[in-house]
C-alpha cells in the first residue's frame, strides 16, 4: 500500500517541479554553446570589447614605430606652378642708366614690335621690367636628413610605447579574465543549488507521500501532512525563484565574456574541482611585484620618460640636413615667344641651437619630476600589491577552514535528517523534529555550497594577486 502512493504521487508531482527543470536544462544544453571556466575565458579574450581595444593600440603602436622610421627617409617633392602678370613689376633704373633708357626709347619708336626690347621703355625711360606676363616653373625637390639626434630617440620611444601598449594588453586580459571568473561561479553555484534543491524536493516528495499514506490509515494527524506540504510548496517557490535567478547571473556571464545576450549558453563544471591548486609556496613564498602587469606598466613608463628627457637634450644637438632641387622654368608674354631655362642645384643646410629662452631646459626638469613621481606610484603600487596579496592569503586560509566545517556541519546534519525521518516512520519521533531536522539540513547545505565559492573566489583573489 505505501508502495503504491508513494509511485502515484511521485508520478504527479515530479513532473510538474523536477522533471520539467531537467527537461527544460536538456533542451538548452542541445541547443546552446556549452563553456567550461577556461573556454569561457579564452572566448572572451577573442571577443571583449577591452580586447579588441587592446589590439587595436597594439596596431597603432606598429604604425608609430613606421611613422616615426619615415620621418627619417628622404622626402621628394614634385611642384608645378603657373603664374601670369596682369601689371609686369618694374624697377627704377639708377641715373647713369638713363641714357640707355632714352636709346631704347628711340628703338621703340623704330621697330614694328617693341615687346623684343624687353622691358625698357614704354611709360617711362625710368623703368624697366625684368618679368614676362606668362611664368612657368616645374621641378623635383628632395630633402634628407643626415643627422638629427630626435629622430633617433624617437624611434626608441615608439618601440618603448609598443612594449607599453603590450603591458596594457597583458593588463587588459588580466581584468577580463577576473571578471569572467567572478561572473562564471556564480553560475555553478546556483546550479549546484538547484541540484541540491531538486533531490530536496524528490525525497520530500517522496516522505509526503509516506505520510499522507499513513494518514489515511490514522497512524498521524492532518498537521503532519499539512508541514510536509507547506516544506514542499517552499521547498518548489525556492526553486522557482532559484531559476529565474540563474537567468539573471547567466545573462551577466555573457556580458562578461562578450557573448550575446540573446544566444542560448550552457557552463559546465565543478565546483569542487575548482577549489585545489594552491601550494605552500603561494601561501607564504616571497612576491614578484613584476609579474604583476600594473608594475610592469609603471616599468616601461619610467622607460618613456627617460627617453624624454633625452629627447629633451638631444634639441640641444646641431641638426644636418641634406638638400637638392631641378626645375624648368619657362617665361614669356605668350606661349610661342618665350624660352625655357633649366635649373640645378643641391646643397647642406646645418642648424645650431644657441639661445631658447631656457624653454628646453625647463623641460628637462619637468620631465625629470615625472620620473620621480613615477619612481614614488612604484613604492605605492608594491605596498598595495603587497597587502592585497596578505590579505588574499589570510581570506583563502579562512575559507578553506570554514568549508571544512561546513562540510562536517554537512555530513552531521544529514544524519540527524536521516535519523529524524526513520525514527518518524517507526511511531517514536515526531513530525515537529523531522521539519526541524529538515531545515538544518537545507541550511548546511547552503552553508557548505557558499562555503565552498567563497573559497574558490579567495583562491581566484590569491592567484590574481600573485598573478600565477
Amino acid at each position: 500500500m505505501k508502495i503504491e502512493v508513494t509511485m502515484k504521487y511521485t508520478l504527479k508531482k515530479l513532473p510538474l517541479v523536477l522533471l520539467m527543470g531537467l527537461w527544460g536544462s536538456l533542451l538548452q544544453a542541445q541547443s546552446g554553446a556549452v563553456f567550461t571556466l577556461e573556454s569561457a575565458i579564452d572566448y572572451a579574450m577573442s571577443n571583449h570589447n577591452s580586447i579588441k581595444t587592446a589590439h587595436i593600440n597594439l596596431e597603432d603602436a606598429e604604425k608609430r614605430i613606421r611613422e616615426q622610421l619615415g620621418t627619417g627617409l628622404p622626402s621628394v617633392t614634385a611642384d608645378m606652378n603657373f603664374q601670369r602678370y596682369l601689371e609686369l613689376p618694374r624697377q627704377p633704373l639708377p641715373e647713369s642708366f638713363a641714357s640707355f633708357g632714352v636709346l631704347f626709347d628711340v628703338l621703340a619708336d623704330i621697330v614694328p614690335d617693341p615687346s623684343v626690347l624687353g622691358g625698357f621703355g614704354g611709360e617711362s625711360s625710368d623703368e624697366v621690367s625684368f618679368f614676362r606676363k606668362n611664368n612657368f616653373t616645374m621641378g623635383v625637390s628632395m630633402d634628407a636628413m643626415i643627422f638629427e639626434g630626435s629622430f633617433f630617440v624617437g624611434l626608441q620611444a615608439a618601440r618603448g610605447y609598443r612594449k607599453y601598449v603590450d603591458k596594457e594588453m597583458l593588463n587588459a586580459r588580466r581584468s577580463v579574465r577576473k571578471q569572467v571568473t567572478e561572473a562564471f561561479l556564480p553560475v555553478l553555484l546556483v546550479d549546484a543549488n538547484l541540484e541540491i534543491l531538486d533531490k530536496n524536493i524528490a525525497n520530500l516528495a517522496s516522505l509526503l507521500a509516506e505520510v499522507q499514506a499513513l494518514y489515511r490509515e490514522g497512524f498521524v494527524e492532518q498537521l503532519d501532512v499539512d508541514r510536509q506540504e507547506l516544506s514542499l510548496a517552499n521547498l518548489t517557490t525556492q526553486r522557482k525563484s532559484l531559476v529565474r535567478q540563474r537567468e539573471l547571473v547567466l545573462r551577466n556571464l555573457k556580458f562578461a565574456m562578450g557573448y550575446p545576450l540573446e544566444e542560448p549558453l550552457v557552463v559546465t563544471g565543478e565546483l569542487e574541482a575548482m577549489s585545489t591548486g594552491v601550494v605552500d609556496e603561494d601561501l607564504v613564498g616571497q612576491i614578484n611585484y613584476l609579474r604583476r602587469p600594473e608594475v610592469q606598466l609603471l616599468e616601461t613608463g619610467l622607460e618613456l620618460n627617460e627617453l624624454n628627457i633625452k629627447n629633451y637634450k638631444s634639441r640641444f644637438l646641431p641638426t644636418l640636413r641634406a638638400f637638392g632641387a631641378y626645375q624648368y622654368l619657362y617665361q614669356g608674354d605668350n606661349s610661342e615667344n618665350g624660352f625655357w631655362s633649366p635649373q640645378a642645384f643641391v646643397g647642406v643646410r646645418m642648424s645650431v641651437p644657441i639661445y631658447s629662452g631656457m624653454l628646453k631646459t625647463l623641460a628637462i626638469q619637468r620631465a625629470q619630476l615625472e620620473s620621480e613621481k613615477i619612481v614614488l606610484q612604484q613604492q605605492e603600487l608594491e605596498r598595495s600589491i603587497g597587502l592585497e596579496v596578505s590579505n588574499a592569503r589570510i581570506q583563502y586560509s579562512n575559507a578553506l577552514e570554514n568549508l571544512d566545517s561546513q562540510q562536517k556541519n554537512r555530513a552531521l546534519a544529514e544524519r540527524i535528517y536521516q535519523t529524524t525521518q526513520v525514527k518518524y516512520r517507526e511511531g517514536v519521533g515526531s513530525s515537529v523534529e523531522v521539519s526541524q531536522a529538515e531545515q538544518s539540513l537545507y541550511d548546511t547545505q547552503r552553508n557548505y555550497l557558499q562555503a565552498l565559492y567563497d573559497l574558490i573566489l579567495s583562491k581566484m583573489n590569491l592567484d590574481l594577486a600573485l598573478e600565477n
